[in-house]
């Protein structure tokens, strides 16, 4: 958790004052398609660990930070209008965190949508945690690529799941290069 989180310190202390995050992942919402973006809202962290477990230094951040926002409400709004404005369908949802390297068994894919999540992955949480440890706003933007309905499940295929993130990556860089031009 270190590692993951000193890039997000790092660039606190060059200056940033927000954060963009943007994963891969799959999706257990029936109502959320391969191909589309999903703005995070917040997320679920099953990963059994996270940044701030140890010593906690004050000057970087609150022993016990508040997360009922970890998700900048201010900037999804943003990015919601420049989707609007482009003709972007974008979905708004909850972001599982899983460790992995493996994907997930239908029970897990159940369980999931069950617990709240839209999408899961295995990233993001940890740097959103540290973020917010040090109080920068963050947004998370997800790609999907790959669809985990427990009924309907079919063996991963690794080059589908890369084709796909190529193909909606311009979409997701529109909106990360005219949300930076609002911020």
């Amino acid at each position: 958790m270190t590692q993951i989180s000193f890039p997000v310190r790092v660039m606190k202390f060059l200056g940033i004052k927000s954060l963009i995050i943007s994963n891969a992942c799959g999706t257990v919402n029936p109502n959320i398609k391969k191909g589309e973006i999903m703005l995070i809202e917040d997320h679920i962290n099953l990963l059994g660990t996270n940044p701030l477990i140890g010593k906690n230094d004050p000057e970087i951040g609150l022993r016990f930070p508040d997360m009922s926002e970890p998700y900048s409400k201010r900037i999804i709004a943003i990015v919601e209008k420049i989707a609007s404005k482009n003709k972007i369908k974008i979905h708004k949802g909850v972001y599982a965190a899983m460790t992995g390297p493996m994907l997930e068994t239908r029970a897990e894919y159940k369980m999931l949508r069950l617990i709240g999540a839209d999408v899961i992955g295995m990233s993001t949480v940890p740097e959103t945690i540290a973020a917010r440890h040090m109080g920068l706003e963050v947004l998370g933007l997800s790609i999907i690529t790959d669809e985990c309905y427990p009924e309907t499940l079919k063996p991963a295929d690794i080059n589908d799941i890369i084709d796909t993130a190529t193909k909606s990556e311009p979409v997701l860089t529109l909106l990360i290069k005219k949300s930076i031009a609002e911020l």
